[in-house]
């Protein structure tokens, strides 16, 4: 019986010491298997595990107009963060942080007492401020490097340029077009931590240095946009308007000079809004923002009126449909399916060439014009001058044309839409098919970016617009630009004119809908010279009060802005081209 217990001892205990010896040949394997074979993937744990990484934001890159002057820059600034388990005197961290940065002690309080790895405190904190809170030494207490964007001319283009969030991010209008060549990399700063996360002093770092953003080189002109911007103002305020848009442009690329969007906002405070709507709901307030911060040159239709008698007249003489010399008669209206549809001269301009009526802006000479072309040829043609597509500028929020079906056009709607009434475009689309008519045929795309510039001055990108071929041939174009010529000299668009300058325009006025609500638009296109167009503006008042024609209100405008304009953007152009023959050279 004695032997039989003692040889069950030992089978347990050979069991016992089978089971210890298993497990640790189980347990050297898996370590040799950790050390061989995962080494690499733990050591980055480890590191990752006693490191804290802390980013160091990239300065943001310039926007620069044609000139190279600055639209939107970088001043530098800082944020300001607590390491709760670095702080030994938290009521002097407190004081000062609620004294420097203007904040309520028990706001500051809590982040203090807040047990975490890192709790920002403020950010786009001024240098001065900035230097003071570092200067104080206090343990648990970081001031980290960063930048806010900064636009030196405040409102001027606003609609245009955008602004940028509180990251930093692009928000609206070029700041978000060109992000991804604006935003730059950002760096980082990793400290060595202990396995409980808190920073070693005096422990070792690892930076990594940030990268600036790139330059973005514009066609926007300064000079050019201060007067734009002053004319419209003028308009704002003498017509009572609830808006004034201005676009120049050149109409032989696509180069925008300036585009106005009165009133605009300031760019260093975008989302102030009036005391008025201090009382409204935050939904009210996003609209209102909304509605502030949109680029109505782009993002809003209208009729276009007798302005779009430009494009009639092109597609016409393009079709073969008319000549300049044909001759109509107008009593004052036309009747087009037992519907009278009038002539602004309501005793009528009785017999004239269609030279006369372009110079007189004649709607029933364009009506008869319109049924020659018939509805299949009137589209063919305002299709290949692209107006029901976008233009694809170079700003977020384009809107498409809103135009009838071509099946639901019968001839009242033919009718109105050869003089310009009954569909919608946006102004940028309607200037652009102007420019590409008058400017020997070439059809364009309307555009702000020139260049990129890396941050270092080592390298220019130059920003490609894909040729896009002619719409019109250059005998159309011709006859087109002369009798807009004429529209000026002799015409409905003499309050165009500019004294030593031969000037194109064609002047437009719209009514708003609902019909009858006493609403209106002004509007003019012009462009100098004509012989040979170096700039086209359109100049849109929206309900100005009074006087409401675009001959009458809208082309002063274009006449005062070109007095100014002209003398400086054709010196300029052979001050251009001087500089190019000498690179060539």
């Amino acid at each position: 019986m004695w032997v039989k217990h003692k040889t069950y001892q030992r089978q347990n205990m050979f069991l016992v010491f089978f089971v210890i010896g298993l497990v640790l040949v189980l347990m050297f394997t898996r370590l040799g298997y950790l050390m061989l074979f995962q080494a690499d993937y733990y050591g980055v744990r480890a590191k990752e595990l006693h490191e804290r990484e802390r980013r160091i934001k990239a300065e943001r890159g310039t926007i620069l107009d044609r000139n190279g002057k600055l639209l939107a820059g970088n001043r530098s600034v800082s944020t300001i963060s607590v390491i709760h388990s670095q702080i030994k005197e938290p009521e002097k961290v407190i004081e000062l942080l609620s004294k420097e940065l203007g904040m309520d002690q028990d706001t500051i309080r809590k982040k203090v007492e807040k047990v975490s790895l890192r709790e920002k405190i403020k950010s786009n904190v001024d240098k001065e401020t900035s230097d003071r809170i570092r200067n104080g030494k206090l343990a648990g207490v970081t001031v980290d490097e960063d930048y806010k964007r900064e636009y030196p001319y405040d409102a001027l283009a606003s609609k245009v340029i955008g602004f940028t969030g509180a990251d930093n991010q692009g928000i609206i209008g070029l700041e978000v077009t060109y992000e991804k060549y604006l935003k730059g990399i950002d760096g980082s700063i990793l400290t060595m931590t202990t396995a409980h996360g808190t920073e070693i002093v005096n422990g070792a770092e690892d930076r990594i240095e940030p990268v600036a953003g790139n330059t973005l080189c514009t066609s926007l002109d300064l000079t050019v946009m201060e007067y734009a911007d002053q004319v419209a103002a003028t308009l704002l305020k003498e017509k009572q308007a609830k808006s004034v848009e201005i676009i120049v442009m050149n109409p032989n690329n696509g180069e925008i000079y300036a585009m106005v969007n009165a009133p605009e906002f300031n760019l260093n405070n975008p989302y102030a809004l009036t005391k008025e709507a201090e009382a409204m709901s935050e939904k009210e307030k996003t609209d209102l923002r909304n509605a502030m911060w949109r680029n109505e040159c782009v993002s809003d239709t209208y009729e276009p009126g007798s302005t779009f008698k430009i494009l009639t007249t092109a597609a016409a003489l393009e079709t073969g449909s008319v000549k300049m010399s044909d001759t109509f008669h107008c009593p004052g209206y036309k009747i087009v399916e037992g519907r009278r549809i009038r002539c602004h001269k309501t005793t009528g301009h009785g017999s004239e060439t269609f030279l006369d009526g372009i110079m007189n802006s004649c709607n029933p000479v364009f009506m008869e014009v319109g049924a020659r072309m018939g509805v299949d040829n009137f589209f063919d043609e305002i299709q290949a001058f692209g107006t029901l597509t976008r233009t694809g500028i170079d700003v977020p929020g384009e809107a498409a044309a809103i135009m009838h079906k071509k099946e639901n056009v019968g001839p009242v709607e033919l009718a109105t839409m050869s003089f310009g009434q009954s569909f919608q475009v946006s102004p940028i689309r309607l200037l652009t098919c102007v420019a590409s008519i008058i400017n020997g045929g070439k059809k364009i795309t309307p555009h702000f970016g020139v260049s990129i510039l890396q941050s270092d001055g080592s390298k220019i990108t130059k920003l490609s617009y894909p040729d896009q071929g002619s719409i019109v041939s250059k005998e159309t174009s011709d006859q087109v630009r002369e009798a807009l010529g004429k529209v000026v000299s002799e015409g409905t668009g003499k309050n165009a004119g500019v004294e030593g300058y031969t000037v194109g325009a064609k002047t437009g006025t719209s009514q708003k809908l609902p019909r009858g609500n006493g609403k209106y638009i002004a509007s003019t296109i012009g462009f100098a010279p004509v012989e040979n167009p170096q700039v086209i503006a359109l100049v849109r008042i929206d309900e100005p009060q009074g006087l409401y024609y675009g001959g009458t209100v809208a082309a002063p405008a274009i006449s005062t802005l070109y007095t100014n304009l002209l003398p400086y953007l054709l010196e300029k152009k052979g001050e251009d081209e001087g500089i190019q023959k000498k690179e060539n050279e």
